[in-house]
C-alpha cells in the first residue's frame, strides 16, 4: 500500500512539475519537495474519506435502526426531514438532499467550497445509504431508540466532521448567523431545535417531542465526545522553525488572519543559551482543522501545535472572510 502511494505521489509529483515547467529537466530538491507533499495529500484524503465513510454508515443504522421505523424525529436538518417524511412519506434520502441543500451552498460562502463539496457527496451518500441499506430494526422500546438513536446520529455527525464535511447542514447555518448576531453558535443551534421541537409537538405529540428532545441531547453529547464540540472556535498555536511558511499559508491559501508571537525557548539542552523562537497563533471553527492540518504537514510534520477550545469571538478576519 505504502509503495503504491508513493508511486501515485511520484506520477502526480512529476506531472505537476512538467506543467508549471514545461519539457525542462526536472530540478531534484523540487521534486522531493512536490513528492512529500503529494504523500501528505493523499494520507489527509484517505483519513477523511475513512471517516465521513464511518460517518454515513453509522447516521444511517441510527436513522433506519431506530428512529425512522418508529416514526421519531431529532433535531436539525435531519430532523427536518424526519419530520416531513413522517407527514407526508417521502423518501427520507430524497429529503436530507433537500432539506440540506440551501445549507451547503450557504457553507460554500461562508467555509469553502471544497468543504461544500465534500458535505455535499457525505449527504448524498448518507441518502443513498438510507434508501437501499436494509438495516435492521433493532428494538421498539422508546427510551432505547431515543437514546441508541441519538448516539448513533451523533456519532455519524461527529465522524463526518472528523472528514471536514457535515451531513447536517444547521452547523453551517449556525456558524454564518453568528457572525451576524454575535450570538455563540451553541445558543443558535438551541433556537433552531427549539423550533424544530416545538413543531414536532404540535404535528406529532408532546410524548414524541420529548423523545426527540433526548435524542438530541444523547446526540449533542456524542458529537461533543467525538470531535470535542464543534460549536466553539479553536485557538491554535504553532512553533516551527518554518513559521514564515505557515504565515504565508494561513494568510494567503487559508484566508485566515495570524498573530506572530517572539518568544525564547524554555528549556535549552547546553544550560544557558535558550533560543529566540516565533509563535504563530491563529483561531478557527472545528470544521476548518482538517484542511490545517494538511497544510501544516506540508510544511513541517515536525511542528508543535497546541490546540484549545475558544468559547466565542468578535471581530478580526475569522469572520470576514470564507476559507479559499
Amino acid at each position: 500500500m505504502n509503495s503504491l502511494l508513493h508511486s501515485i505521489a511520484v506520477w502526480r509529483a512529476k506531472q505537476k512539475l512538467k506543467g508549471k515547467n514545461g519539457p525542462k529537466k526536472l530540478h531534484k530538491r523540487l521534486l522531493v519537495k512536490e513528492i512529500r507533499t503529494a504523500q501528505v495529500e493523499m494520507v489527509h484524503a484517505i483519513k477523511e474519506i475513512l471517516f465521513i465513510a464511518i460517518g454515513v454508515a453509522a447516521a444511517g443504522f441510527g436513522l433506519k435502526g431506530f428512529l425512522l421505523p418508529n416514526q421519531f424525529i431529532d433535531g436539525g436538518a435531519t430532523g427536518v426531514s424526519l419530520l416531513i417524511q413522517v407527514k407526508s412519506n417521502i423518501s427520507l434520502g430524497i429529503l436530507l438532499l433537500i432539506v440540506n441543500l440551501p445549507f451547503l451552498l450557504l457553507g460554500a460562502r461562508t467555509i469553502g467550497k471544497t468543504f461544500a463539496l465534500k458535505s455535499i457527496l457525505a449527504i448524498a451518500a448518507l441518502a443513498i445509504v438510507v434508501h437501499f441499506v436494509p438495516y435492521p430494526i433493532i428494538t421498539d422500546d422508546k427510551l432505547l431508540i431515543a437514546v441508541f438513536g441519538g448516539f448513533f446520529l451523533g456519532l455519524g455527525i461527529g465522524m463526518a466532521m472528523r472528514g471536514g464535511s457535515v451531513i447536517d447542514g444547521t452547523e453551517v447555518l449556525a456558524i454564518f448567523l453568528s457572525r451576524k448576531w454575535h450570538m455563540t453558535i451553541g445558543d443558535i443551534l438551541l433556537l433552531i431545535n427549539i423550533v424544530i421541537f416545538s413543531a414536532g409537538a404540535y404535528l406529532l405529540s408532546i410524548e414524541v417531542a420529548l423523545y426527540a428532545i433526548l435524542t438530541y441531547l444523547v446526540a449533542a453529547k456524542t458529537v461533543n465526545y467525538v470531535v470535542d464540540g464543534v460549536e466553539e472556535y479553536i485557538g491554535v498555536t504553532i512553533i516551527s522553525p518554518k513559521n514564515e511558511e505557515i504565515r504565508v499559508m494561513l494568510t494567503e491559501k487559508m484566508g485566515r488572519a495570524c498573530t506572530i508571537f517572539q518568544g525564547k525557548q524554555g528549556y535549552s539542552q547546553n544550560g544557558n543559551h535558550r533560543e529566540d523562537t516565533v509563535i504563530v497563533y491563529t483561531v478557527m471553527t472545528r470544521l476548518e482543522l482538517a484542511k490545517l492540518s494538511t497544510e501544516i504537514d506540508k510544511i513541517d510534520k515536525n511542528a508543535f501545535i497546541v490546540m484549545g477550545v475558544v468559547k466565542d469571538i468578535q471581530g478580526g478576519m475569522i469572520k470576514k472572510k470564507p476559507m479559499k
